[in-house]
């Protein structure tokens, strides 16, 4: 039997309507203590209804939440070990960091050389120790988000819930405070839940993912395994960049076959997240730009390792990114396919070549649509 106590945070059931609507449904998982959570999914999807009724601001339709092992069904917000930072950040703007630090300390009758103490503590923490006595306004945009998670962690609470905080900074900053996020969570061992319609976040800083989509938990896993071995063909779609195809299964082992797409071209394929592929399906083909090769006709017959899928076409644009370039390739039904290059600035593909793009049947990851035989 599962000993509860390593989790600081479980979901069991819970669903949450609105009247004939039903935002979430019957989400379950549970957190180990001390770890990077991230909840994954588009706008609309329930990320932040759930994350409020963890946080005590609405109560469950049906289910339980528990933390540290115990239910917390009916206890108001300000009794639950539950912090919230929200993605405007909530500071006080008449008080100075110190003040903004303390206030949840001074409300809990806490002395006032234990608050000192308490407050200086979490400043070394998050390598901000100089800056007690600045204003909010002196703040850069970086560092008002680690003081209002500094006036979280002061409280020392079991979980810490953040709602989008990057999403109000600029796109520099957001990418600095993913890696500073994470190296903060390290730093104080308190379990992080962190919801968020950016894949990119969530890849970066998280030990595990749940992906959601319409009120549910499509899958849960590491980034690497939603990455590379998507269950469904909304996790594949919505996890990391794809090139997609549909079509229908003309032949199929159970494992794997081939699919005549709706642009008429033959494609073999390898059935993902362990459905048995029929044939006559309806099915989606993901692959990624990273699995493509581009080759120029006279080095089609150098790469027939590469790969048993090969389409035609016409460069259309290169995406300069240094060593993560992109070409955009037009193929004859006029489509535009994507795929990854390494530019070297010698012997470059240019806009306009015939080119061809080769992959594997391996790495075409093929779900059957919903609803299909």
């Amino acid at each position: 039997m599962t000993d509860n106590s390593t989790y600081d945070l479980e979901a069991i059931g819970v669903s949450k309507n609105f009247g004939t609507f039903r935002a979430v449904k019957e989400v379950s998982f549970d957190i180990p203590s001390g770890s990077f959570f991230s909840i994954l999914g588009p706008s609309g999807c329930g990320k932040t209804t759930l994350m409020r009724m963890i946080a005590g601001f609405e109560e469950p339709s049906g289910g339980d939440i528990k933390i540290k092992g115990k239910s917390v069904l009916g206890t108001p917000p300000n009794k639950r070990n539950v912090k919230m930072v929200f993605q405007h950040l909530a500071l006080f703007p008449m008080m100075n960091v110190y003040e903004n630090i303390a206030y949840g300390l001074r409300c809990n009758g806490v002395g006032t050389a234990e608050i000192k103490r308490k407050v200086q503590d979490v400043l070394d923490r998050i390598a901000l120790p100089d800056v007690a006595e600045r204003e909010i306004h002196q703040l850069s945009g970086g560092q008002k988000q680690r003081i209002a998670i500094a006036r979280c962690m002061v409280l020392d609470p079991d979980v810490l819930l953040l709602d989008e905080p990057l999403g109000a900074l600029d796109l520099k900053l957001r990418e600095a405070m993913k890696i500073e996020l994470k190296l903060l969570q390290h730093q104080f061992n308190t379990t992080f839940v962190y919801i968020t319609h950016d894949q990119s976040e969530a890849l970066v800083m998280s030990d595990n993912v749940a992906i959601m989509n319409q009120g549910e938990f499509e899958q849960i896993g590491t980034p690497q395994d939603l990455y590379h071995h998507p269950k469904t063909a909304f996790v594949a779609g919505f996890v990391g960049d794809s090139n997609r195809w549909s079509g229908v299964v003309k032949a199929s082992d159970g494992t794997g076959g081939k699919v005549e797409t709706e642009q008429g071209l033959p494609m073999s394929f390898s059935s993902a997240g362990k459905q048995a592929i029929q044939e006559g399906s309806r099915v989606t083909i993901f692959v990624r730009p990273e699995f493509i090769k581009t080759v120029r006709p006279s080095e089609a017959e150098s790469t027939a390792e590469a790969g048993d899928n090969r389409m035609e076409g016409v460069v259309d644009s290169l995406l300069f990114n240094g060593a993560n370039s992109r070409v955009l390739v037009r193929t004859g039904s006029g489509e535009l396919v994507e795929s990854d290059v390494t530019l070297t600035g010698d012997n470059d593909l240019k806009p306009g070549e015939d080119v061809q793009l080769v992959w594997s049947s391996r790495q075409a990851m093929c779900f059957a649509d919903q609803g299909s035989a």
